[in-house]
């Protein structure tokens, strides 16, 4: 157990075992790298300045002095691990360089409500996979049947598709509704308008670091090693617009006008001792998708609705990270098997997470079952979509008896269309 010289709450998601990355706006106007203690950013750039990541891998490179993660992530875990041990021997109360020094404290903590996060990489490619058995499972049986819901490819691979890279926008950025093509239940005619039935999608995200060569595959037992951390995702939905087109293709102008990420990227090694295994997969995969010691993390996820009319935020859902049935391994194993090339600062999501009870579903398309069964809000007003004006908030954090790992939250308001 270990503490820092900055106070922390039990129940904050940023103990001195966290020490996630993100990018914040200063006072000047610049964006700074940044890991979170307790109520505060921690400046890394400024650290970096003053010298004190001096270890065999990061000295003089200024790694914490670029706007972005990615040339830091490209570096690999030895890279990573240097820069977290240096950050938590920093941080620890027993060490006085950082504490005892008040002119580089005042400079290197800010208040997290003073600072303003912003996308802490250039996000080069998005895909999103859709990979919860319960999920694909419960979209089935609404479109299908239950007897087909699960379509024959979906246990012998990670279904994914390309989202859109340049929409990605971070926690707290206000959401257009979209417009687009729609079929009207009563005809054979489309119509264009605005979607009526925008939804929200619980995911987590994961972001790689070190990338592979054109037409080498990452295998699946060294795949982590490209995995730099993770985020909690919200990747909003058109489902009319989807129905529409989808066929044959799947997702595009349903999926590609808003994906919402959390500023925290929390690392592998903060989530170790969250780790959990995972059920046996039946049937058995092929070679090139079979991990050893195939692992997930146990990471309790939440979803609120606020609006207008609420003394406060109207829970959705709880479920968890865990109701996965594809690794994260898994998915960029499969990514890269034809030989594509990923890079550092690419991002992929888990798909929408649903558990097998009702309260555990991370779709409004899934609590309300299409629309059938409204949620009940607390001023009396009923929702079976988002509408204008809607708040939706996302946290995510592991725990056991002594702290916790967090994400913070994920939020993003509905604004009408343009």
């Amino acid at each position: 157990m270990l503490n820092s010289f900055i106070p922390v709450e039990k129940n904050s998601h940023f103990p001195i075992q966290n020490l996630p990355y993100g990018a914040f706006i200063t006072e000047g106007g610049e964006i700074h790298l940044c890991s979170a203690i307790g109520e505060y950013v921690v400046d890394l750039c400024v650290l970096d300045e003053a010298g004190l990541f001096d270890g065999e891998l990061l000295a003089d490179r200024f790694v914490f002095q670029d706007s972005t993660l990615n040339y830091f992530m490209s570096l690999g875990k030895a890279a990573w691990q240097e820069a977290r041990n240096t950050l938590t021997n920093l941080l620890r109360d027993d060490n006085p360089v950082l504490r005892d020094d008040d002119l580089l404290r005042a400079r290197v903590f800010v208040p997290m409500e003073d600072a303003e996060m912003v996308l802490p990489v250039e996000i080069g490619d998005y895909t999103d996979f859709y990979s919860s058995e319960q999920h694909a499972y419960n979209v089935g049986c609404m479109f299908r049947d239950p007897e087909n819901a699960l379509m024959p490819n979906w246990k012998h691979l990670p279904v994914g598709y390309h989202g859109r890279a340049s929409s990605i926008v971070i926690s707290g950025t206000d959401i257009h509704r979209p417009q687009g093509q729609t079929i009207p239940a009563d005809s054979d005619q489309p119509v264009f308008g605005d979607s009526r039935l925008v939804d929200f999608e619980l995911e987590v995200g994961f972001f790689t670091g070190p990338g592979n060569e054109l037409g080498e595959p990452v295998s699946v037992d060294n795949a982590e090693e490209h995995i730099f951390g993770m985020v909690l995702v919200n990747d909003w939905s058109a489902r009319d617009i989807q129905k529409w087109e989808y066929q044959p293709l799947g997702p595009f102008l349903a999926k590609n006008w808003a994906t919402s990420i959390s500023p925290w990227i929390v690392t592998l090694e903060a989530l170790a001792p969250f780790r959990i295994d995972m059920l046996v997969q039946d049937p058995e995969v092929l070679p090139y998708l079979n991990q050893k010691n195939r692992s997930t993390f146990d990471i309790n996820l939440e979803v609120y609705l606020d609006a207008d009319g609420l003394e406060e935020p109207h829970r959705l859902a709880t479920s968890n990270y865990k109701y996965m049935y594809w690794s994260m391994a898994q998915q960029l194993a499969h990514q890269t098997i034809t030989g594509c090339n990923v890079k550092p600062g690419d991002m992929y999501a888990s798909g929408t997470i649903s558990g097998n009870d009702e309260s555990a579903y991370g779709s409004m398309l899934e609590l309300t079952w299409k629309g059938t069964n409204p949620v009940q809000l607390a001023n009396g007003e009923e929702r079976t979509f988002i509408k204008d004006g809607d708040n939706i908030i996302m946290t995510g954090y592991a725990e056991n008896k002594d702290y916790r790992i967090g994400f913070g939250v994920v939020e993003g308001k509905i604004l009408p269309s343009k």
